[in-house]
Parts: C-alpha cells; sequence; structure tokens
C-alpha cells in the first residue's frame, strides 16, 4: 500500500510519523502497514502498556518511553523526535485514569480545565496540545484500509442477523455512544442486554453471556460526529473470544469506520468458532 485515503492532502511521504502506542496489536499492525507504505517512523511508549516487541523494533533513537500521564515529556519527545505527524493507537488501562497515572504540570493543568473526562475531551485536549507544536494528529484509520469492516456478510454465507433486531442495537448504540459511555451493546428480541461502559468490550460481553438470552447480537459503531482522529472502534481475535465465551454468535459492526485488526485472521477465526460478522452502514 503506497497511499491511504484517510491521510490529508497534501501529506509529505517522508516525514516522520510518531505513533503514540498503547497496548496490544492495534498500534504494532499501524507500524507494520506504515513501514510498508515508506514511512519514516517514530515511537511513543507507554510503561507497563505499550507491546515490548513494538518498543524493540525501534532504535533508540527512534523512540521515547514515558509514563501514562506525562504530557509535557510526550509533546518534548515529538518535538525531539523530529515529527511532522502522529497518530493516535491502541487503548491505554482505563483504570490509569484514576490508578497509576503520573500527570506532570502539563497534564494537571489540562485536567484541571475539563468539566469532563472522558475519551473525546481528554483525548481533544492532547490534539490541541499536540497541534501548538506543529504536529498535525492523523485519522486513526491511516495506513489501515485493508483493515476495515466492509458491507455485508464478512464471514460468508446468508446473513442471519435479523434487520429489526439490527435496527434496535444500532439505535441503542448510537445514543450511547453520542452520550460518551461507550460503542458497543448486546441486544436480544427488543431488549437491551448490556451497555458497553468504561470496564470495555469484553466485560461487557461477558455480563450479556450471563443471560443465556436467545439470539444475542453484538453491535459496534462510532459516535455521531466521530473525531476519527482518536478513538475509533477496533474489533480483534480477543473480542471474539470473548464473544464465544459468553455465546454470542453474531456481531454487526459499523463498515468503514471500525477497525478489524489482523482481518483475515479475525474471518477465519471466527468461522471455525461459527460466528458471523456482518457490516452495516448506519
Amino acid at each position: 500500500m503506497s497511499h491511504s485515503r484517510f491521510l490529508p492532502e497534501p501529506f509529505q511521504t517522508g516525514a516522520p510519523l510518531a505513533i503514540i502506542a498503547g497496548k496490544a496489536r492495534y498500534p504494532i499492525v499501524l507500524a507494520e502497514k506504515a513501514r510498508a507504505a515508506g514511512i519514516p517512523l517514530r515511537l511513543i511508549a507507554f510503561h507497563g502498556e505499550t507491546e515490548t516487541d513494538l518498543i524493540d523494533s525501534f532504535a533508540d533513537s527512534d523512540r521515547a518511553l514515558i509514563k501514562v500521564g506525562q504530557v509535557g515529556h510526550m509533546l518534548r519527545a515529538l518535538k525531539k523526535l523530529d515529527a511532522r505527524y502522529a497518530i493516535m493507537a491502541g487503548q491505554i488501562t482505563p483504570r490509569r485514569l484514576f490508578k497509576g497515572l503520573h500527570p506532570d504540570l502539563k497534564a494537571v493543568a489540562i485536567l484541571a480545565s475539563l468539566k469532563e473526562r472522558n475519551a473525546e475531551s481528554i483525548f481533544g485536549a492532547l490534539a490541541r496540545e499536540i497541534a501548538k507544536i506543529g504536529v498535525e494528529q492523523l485519522d486513526a484509520r491511516a495506513f489501515l484500509d485493508d483493515q476495515l469492516a466492509e458491507e455485508g456478510v464478512m464471514t460468508g454465507g446468508k446473513c442471519k442477523v435479523d434487520p429489526d433486531v439490527l435496527a434496535h442495537g444500532t439505535r441503542i448504540a448510537k445514543e450511547v455512544a453520542r452520550l460518551d459511555i461507550g460503542q458497543g451493546v448486546v441486544v436480544s428480541r427488543g431488549t437491551v442486554l448490556a451497555v458497553e461502559g468504561f470496564e470495555g468490550t469484553d466485560a461487557m460481553l461477558a455480563r450479556a453471556g450471563t443471560f443465556e438470552a436467545r439470539d444475542p447480537l453484538f453491535v459496534k459503531t462510532v459516535k455521531p460526529g466521530q473525531d476519527y482522529r482518536f478513538d475509533v472502534p477496533v474489533f480483534g481475535l480477543k473480542t471474539l473470544e470473548s464473544m464465544h465465551r459468553a455465546g454470542i454468535r453474531h456481531a454487526a459492526i459499523e463498515a468503514e469506520n471500525t477497525i478489524v485488526l489482523d482481518k483475515s485472521e479475525v474471518l477465519a477465526r471466527a468461522a471455525q468458532l461459527k460466528i458471523q460478522i456482518v457490516g452495516y452502514r448506519a
């Protein structure tokens, strides 16, 4: 892939891109795709969050390792690494907002200025600080065009999701996302079984599975007016395994706006588990 439709115009192909990397596979896959596109990369990694393999794939001169909450340190690192662009990829463990946070003076000032502390307000404030130092933050889907959900049954075969159940699930999921509560719900025949909150997707799926409802549907969406620089929904192997354990056999994820990490592996594993994944347009 030499280009991505989610890149700004103009885009300086030879300018360094810093990946601000949280945990798990998302930043790893992004780094692989960006490198394949010939983009020079830098890395901002977090102690106890970013995967060691990703950190080790960067030279010492091309990376910075900081603690969660060290915003001033991050901004200085972006300047030192001569980054022209930045992408936020991968979650930070949610509980760190309450325990394990190491805020520096810049972070304290930002948090004190916020009336509400959710993903949009916190990351939005970070994005403004990043822009002030001349670094452009990119759409988090950049370089991952081939990893996005597609409209229709991605796992093959005839769609087994009831259109009325999907419409109900989508409506609830969009409202939950609009309120900054979460990006997913599980519904069953007109009943809302579980709503994603601060605990995350996997815990929600486990909770929904305890009801043993008939034909539950997991719906993943983005909020109305989504800022695609951060908090883009991701569906991966871990989510799939959580669905399997919970006895949830159908997922509907928003096409073009949900990243399916390691897409070919996810769809192959879904077929093994007899889980149907449907991409829908809201």
